[in-house]
């Protein structure tokens, strides 16, 4: 052992992973026949109980607050930690509105075969999932939604910096509400050893836990995936963030400040405006009233020459989270190109009346998220799809892109039966 006692964390960490991962594995064969309503009235009762148990959950938030500020967290994350009344009843109404989406159907008939044969598509939960995230306490209860509605176990692992609000949520509000509901709390597991150890015990245990959803800062989710990928868990990464808004040589003025500032109501956020590019012919008239709209907001611009990358994410910059990078783009596909090659690819919007510069744009970015006349702010899964999100996973690869739903946690299994 280490001085610093990194050996004993490291087996704590992984002692306490694997006793929730195998906790949860107890409760997967009994979520299999439970009806869908049971399944949404456990939603219903959390969307309540954020209600009845809000002074707990508020009284650990305001802890982990005072915590984070005297660690010197900067503005950015501090939103991210930060709960209040308004954000526990936005919470329970998403669980409301999930638990009013009807149920994915478990079968879909592909096609007859020869010899009197069905093809059926079946869908069937992967079982237990493991979810890391960013100390951002809204995150347990959406994550734990999702894999509720899918009938999935889970084991949560968050932030240091949020462990109070995290426990709170999961003993007053998810416990109690499968208890009330005969589903079996053990089903959603939260790690409540701190520390990157517990992460990096989460994505080593293939035979417990084979699928593992990574949010984060880009540097640490990334080291994640890549040691996920060492023990052979399969993984889904939300890395990066950082929005583009393009303003083209069409746009109509007023239109391209009213994006901008919906896209900074939030700094800590992914989909938050970080990247603005102007067409040069409209440089000159519209940087001075971008400038001053910036300042009325609080936002710091970074003018050329740029010290730092054009897609430099402010968001993870603690000190600087209150700043927009702003750069020139010749025209709709040289400023796809900025987006593509120097950003993550999470999203990007163009600003324009023209629509064939419209249909260059959005033709040439090949992110996530593209958007003409509207804020990249609407890349989540609640504003996009009227459904809460685990995260928004932006690989390159097939599979679940953009915001990832309870529709996405399923694995495909063919099955191949006679004719009825």
């Amino acid at each position: 052992m280490t001085a610093d006692g990194t050996f004993a964390a490291d087996a704590d960490a992984g002692q306490a992973v694997e006793e929730a991962a195998r906790a949860a594995r107890g409760t997967v064969d009994g979520l299999a026949g439970l009806p869908d309503e049971r399944l949404d009235d456990a939603l219903r009762v959390m969307a309540g109980r954020l209600g009845r148990g809000a002074a707990e959950v508020l009284a650990a938030n305001a802890e982990d607050m005072a915590a984070a500020r005297a660690d010197g967290l900067g503005g950015g994350l501090l939103d991210r930690l930060r709960l209040d009344q308004a954000r526990l009843e936005a919470i329970a109404g998403q669980l409301r509105a999930l638990a009013d989406v009807p149920a994915e159907p478990a079968d879909r008939a592909i096609r007859e075969l020869p010899g009197g044969l069905l093809l059926v598509e079946r869908r069937r939960p992967v079982g237990v999932i493991g979810a890391n995230f960013e100390a951002r306490p809204n995150v347990v209860v959406d994550i734990a939604s999702q894999f509720v509605k899918s009938r999935n176990a889970g084991v949560l692992r968050t932030g240091s910096a949020a462990i109070r609000s995290a426990v709170a949520l999961a003993d007053e509000v998810i416990a109690p509400a499968l208890a009330a509901t005969g589903l079996d709390p053990a089903m959603i597991q939260l790690v409540r050893v701190p520390g990157q150890s517990s992460a990096r015990a989460l994505v080593s245990q293939p035979g417990l836990i084979p699928l593992v959803i990574l949010r984060g800062s880009g540097d640490s989710t990334r080291a994640l995936a890549a040691e996920a990928a060492r023990h052979g868990v399969r993984t889904m990464a939300h890395a990066d963030g950082g929005a583009v808004l393009f303003i083209d040589e069409a746009a109509d003025a007023a239109l391209a400040e009213q994006l901008i500032e919906a896209g900074l109501d939030r700094l800590g956020v992914c989909n938050r405006l970080n990247l603005l590019l102007v067409h040069p012919a409209r440089w000159a008239e519209l940087l001075p009233g971008i400038t001053r709209l910036l300042g009325r907001l609080g936002i710091a611009a970074s003018l050329p020459p740029h010290a730092h990358p054009l897609g430099h994410e402010w968001a993870l910059d603690a000190g600087h989270e209150a700043t927009v990078t702003i750069a020139p783009a010749g025209g709709p596909r040289p400023a796809a190109a900025i987006a593509n090659e120097q950003t993550s690819g999470l999203a990007a919007a163009i600003v324009t009346r023209d629509q064939a510069a419209a249909a260059e744009f959005l033709a040439a970015y090949a992110g996530t998220g593209a958007f003409w006349n509207a804020t990249t702010r609407l890349l989540d899964g609640f504003k996009l799809l009227s459904v809460p999100e685990t995260g928004i996973n932006i690989d390159a690869v097939p599979g679940p892109r953009g915001p990832v739903t309870f529709r996405d946690l399923y694995l495909r299994q063919f099955v191949v039966t006679p004719l009825a």
